[in-house]
């Protein structure tokens, strides 16, 4: 057996099930041997794919992510996918073949593109060619992306004929890892197999025993990097395994009016927080990550942050009490911090120390796991005589608005959507039954003005920013354009409720993440920690994988639809009974309402019509557009079966309007 036998053998010995890649020469026999040893290899059709599908496929069943790319340009086509993964701490294994003279063709300095965007790196020897991967399977459980770069020469060097018991190595690279390096942060470096050590490497930051996973779907470490203001560290750090829980049940007792705020960190534990939420009196939200955790409680605010209703946006704002479960409390969850009352007490709870007050102050920090931290509170509770449920934030009266208000689709909404030609003048839709605006609501945004926002045509206009660029020309006008919102509700309607719905980035993203529900935190997969655009189909594809006892639902824009368009010959592939929606206004709509407001010439990111449903066909898929709810009715019918073949939905939106949680989102560039 050659080494790079002994890498795939030892990867399957370890629990690996399932790898993604793009077979290149380098990394042609570790995949090999990675099959012989009983995984599944799932080929997509680039490496961005590859390693994006391992990403959401970690998030949605509890193991880690593998993926295998080739030298050089393999390398470097996943890097987007890479860094997604390390800023949201997906434990994630991506092996690489790697040339180490400069005068290759498909020379490149491996170890510092993946240090670059925060993954972590080891290179095999081959004398430790196996000990060298149990290790990088180990770190990438604890929740980091880890590359294993596999020298060509290496890999084709023989290896012992027997295996090391996988138990004795898997203690052994262990007991190499300071348990303080899950605390550090990624750009430390990459792992120098020489060092007693692995600095950088994370110890202790997500949980998991042994090699056989991370914990579980929840068990990601901490809320991970995303990106966000920084804010001033004014707290004490308490750890519950030292009693410093007692102070934080203090603040618990002394809140009026508590909300918990679940991040990524704290998915899984929703039995340990509803638990302590009940007995204190809180209500419940989560960030976009954790979306569904809550779902069924009486108490539920869905998401925090830009997505929030106006109710949720008027309690969270009102609480003298937030805490943050495994959540970063960044700008997206806490929009700017507006979402925190100049008197309200803020508490973190998170497994990374280095997480606590990263992003704005905090009134205490405690470190420990979520789910135990939430049970120690719970504890503390009764010996201190504190065994009725008190009443807090929650209120019969309370119950009845949240149940009357507390979705997007219970918000009145004027629909934007345009008729046929020789339709009644009112757009299809809700605009009947939801005639007015509200303020805060979602025909109230913070914008600087509504602007004509479609490709009319090729002319000069269009060049010179006046442009129309949700009614492609007068042609495309004459068919109508369905408003998003409308499109969102009438998909929740239609779709089973056992679905699992991944979004892709831009300027409609919010209308599946706020106008459609799922069953719980496994059914949203949200790849935005680096808020790329087309990664959407890639994340649904793994997450279909993981999950195959749920109907896959791809939300993507026009923009990503098109990056990731390789990938549907992937879903074709497969045979996943995928729908994937594309929310088409022909642009980059995110910068044509970020600049069209104040004039600026828009032909840079405006796209004449595609017929996006022909180019599904040709890959395979059963394809309709819609561009009214009427439309919708081709769903159905899909639904109804057998469902052989994906269906993608070309729904021609309406988008004179920007989505109102832009300006916000802007604010962070």
């Amino acid at each position: 057996m050659n080494v790079a036998g002994a890498v795939g053998a030892t990867l399957a010995r370890l629990g690996v099930r399932t790898a993604f890649g793009v077979v290149g020469s380098g990394n042609f026999h570790v995949t090999n041997a990675l099959v012989d040893g009983g995984a599944r290899f799932v080929a997509a059709r680039h490496e961005g794919g590859a390693v994006t599908m391992a990403d959401a496929y970690a998030r949605m069943s509890g193991e880690v992510g593998v993926v295998t790319v080739h030298q050089g340009p393999g390398l470097t086509n996943a890097l987007t996918g890479l860094t997604e993964a390390a800023k949201s701490r997906t434990p994630l294994l991506l092996l690489a073949g790697e040339v180490t003279s400069p005068r290759s063709n498909f020379y490149v300095d491996q170890a510092a593109l993946a240090t670059a965007v925060g993954a972590l790196t080891i290179r095999i020897s081959a004398g430790t060619a196996v000990e060298d991967t149990v290790r990088a399977y180990w770190i990438a459980c604890s929740g980091r992306a880890v590359l294993l770069n596999l020298p060509l020469d290496v890999q084709a060097a023989s290896a012992a004929r027997e295996l090391p018991e996988i138990e004795a190595l898997a203690t052994a690279a262990g007991s190499r890892i300071p348990p303080e390096a899950g605390a550090r942060s990624a750009a430390e470096g990459s792992i120098s197999l020489s060092d007693v050590g692995v600095p950088g490497a994370g110890g202790s930051g997500a949980g998991g025993s042994g090699v056989g996973g991370f914990a579980g779907a929840g068990g990601f470490a901490g809320a991970g990097s995303e990106a966000g203001d920084s804010g001033v560290r004014d707290s004490g750090v308490l750890r519950p395994e030292f009693g410093g829980v007692d102070e934080f049940v203090d603040v618990l007792l002394a809140a009026r009016r508590p909300v918990f705020v679940a991040g990524r960190g704290a998915r899984g534990a929703r039995m340990e927080l509803v638990a302590l939420a009940d007995r204190v009196g809180a209500l419940l939200a989560t960030s976009a990550v954790a979306k569904g955790l809550f779902r069924g409680s009486t108490w539920d605010l869905d998401v925090s942050g830009g997505f929030a209703t106006p109710l949720a946006v008027e309690l969270i704002q009102d609480a003298d009490l937030i805490v943050g479960w495994g959540c970063a409390l960044n700008m997206w969850t806490m929009r700017h911090g507006s979402l925190i009352g100049p008197d309200t007490t803020v508490v973190q709870v998170d497994q990374d120390p280095d997480a606590i007050g990263a992003h704005r102050p905090v009134t205490l920090g405690v470190v420990g796991d979520v789910a135990e931290t939430a049970k120690h509170a719970l504890a503390r509770l009764d010996p201190r005589h504190v065994t009725t449920f008190r009443m807090g934030y929650r209120s019969p009266g309370l119950a009845e608005r949240l149940a009357r208000e507390g979705r997007w689709r219970d918000v009145p909404y004027e629909d934007w959507g345009t008729p046929r030609e020789g339709d009644p003048d009112e757009a299809d839709g809700r605009a009947g039954s939801h005639p007015a605006s509200v303020p805060g609501g979602h025909d109230d945004p913070p914008t600087k003005g509504r602007i004509d926002t479609g490709m009319a045509g090729h002319d000069d206009s269009a060049r010179k920013g006046r442009i129309d660029r949700g009614i492609a020309g007068p042609d495309s006008a004459r068919k109508g354009r369905i408003d998003p919102r409308t499109l969102s509700i009438g998909l929740d309607d239609l779709l089973p409720d056992e679905r699992i719905i991944a979004t892709d980035s831009g300027n409609f993203m919010g209308y599946p993440a706020m106008f459609m529900d799922v069953p719980d935190e496994c059914g949203f997969v949200f790849t935005q920690a680096f808020q790329s655009i087309g990664l959407g189909l890639a994340t649904a594809i793994g997450a279909a994988l993981a999950r195959p006892d749920r109907l896959p639902v791809a939300a993507l824009g026009d923009g990503g639809a098109l990056m990731g368009v390789a990938e549907l010959e992937t879903v074709v592939r497969l045979g996943l009974p995928m729908v994937i929606v594309v929310y088409d206004d022909e642009a980059y709509g995110a910068e044509v309402h970020h600049f069209g407001p104040d004039g600026f010439p828009l032909g840079t990111v405006t796209f004449p019509p595609t017929d996006l449903a022909a180019i599904a066909r040709g890959f395979g898929c059963d394809a309709l557009t819609v561009r009214a709810k009427e439309d919708l009715h081709g769903v159905a019918e899909w639904l109804k079966g057998p469902r052989e073949r994906p269906l993608l939905v070309d729904a021609k939106v309406a988008a004179d309007r920007g989505s109102w949680w832009l300006e916000e989102a802007f604010r962070g560039h």
